[in-house]
């Protein structure tokens, strides 16, 4: 029984992250996008960014911007009077691949602090395990190259274990060696306390409620705060 429920909390989580067939036309928000180009940071006073680059669950499916996780971070930082601005470059559905490939285009707004939450859907679909760490090493080194001392916080990712012990353990091994390399805080659940309980996700249940993204934020808060 404890293993079974174990194998549902770990599918939960995963699918949590967005299929990769998800539509974009079934949420009503998914995607902020970077609205300013900020190459150079020559005004001290200028405000500090947090990019939060991920899949569905930093877009916040099917919820209003304001009421996803990324949001609630800028709350609380606005609470503090801390010179920071958070920027939601979720996208539900994506993937290692897909996240590597539009990088590039959300580094149009340079980050000081940028959160990693990709992986997952690849696991879902079993991709190679030598692709994903390299999709998401090629993010990390084109944040780094736009801005060398940029602070950088890792989300781990878990499979179903129908894909095999070996698979199983050695893709949640990505995550925490990728923080390593990287000199990176890593966040082994973001999910903790939220995955698995249908009072903190959507109807499909799979998918936060702006109730389980507020536990999202205090879990993200945990790590990013001794950041700022």
């Amino acid at each position: 029984m404890f293993n079974r429920v174990r194998n549902l909390f770990i599918l939960i989580f995963l699918v949590a992250c967005g299929s990769p067939g998800e539509s974009t036309s079934e949420k009503k928000t998914d995607q902020a996008v970077p609205s300013e180009v900020e190459t150079e940071k020559d005004n001290p006073n200028e405000e500090k960014v947090i990019l939060f680059f991920g899949n569905s669950i930093t877009a916040g499916y099917q919820l209003d911007m304001d009421q996803a996780f990324p949001a609630l971070i800028q709350q609380k930082i606005d609470s503090l009077g801390l010179n920071y601005k958070t920027i939601n470059a979720g996208l539900s559905g994506e993937t290692s691949a897909g996240g590597k490939s539009r990088i590039e285009w959300v580094l149009r707004t340079v980050p000081d602090i940028f959160f990693l939450e990709l992986g997952a859907n690849d696991g879902l679909r079993g991709l190679s395990l030598e692709e994903t760490p390299k999709n998401l090493q090629a993010i990390i080194d084109a944040v780094r190259k736009e801005n060398p001392d940029v602070k950088i916080i890792i989300a781990g990712m878990m499979v179903p274990p129908n894909l095999g012990g070996d698979y199983t353990q050695k893709f949640q091994r990505i995550f925490p060696d990728l923080a390593k390399k990287n000199d990176a805080i890593y966040i082994p659940f973001l999910l903790e306390g939220v995955a698995g309980n249908p009072e903190l996700n959507l109807s499909d249940g799979i998918h936060p409620t702006p109730e389980g993204h507020e536990i999202v934020a205090e879990t993200v808060w945990g790590y990013l705060s001794p950041l700022l």
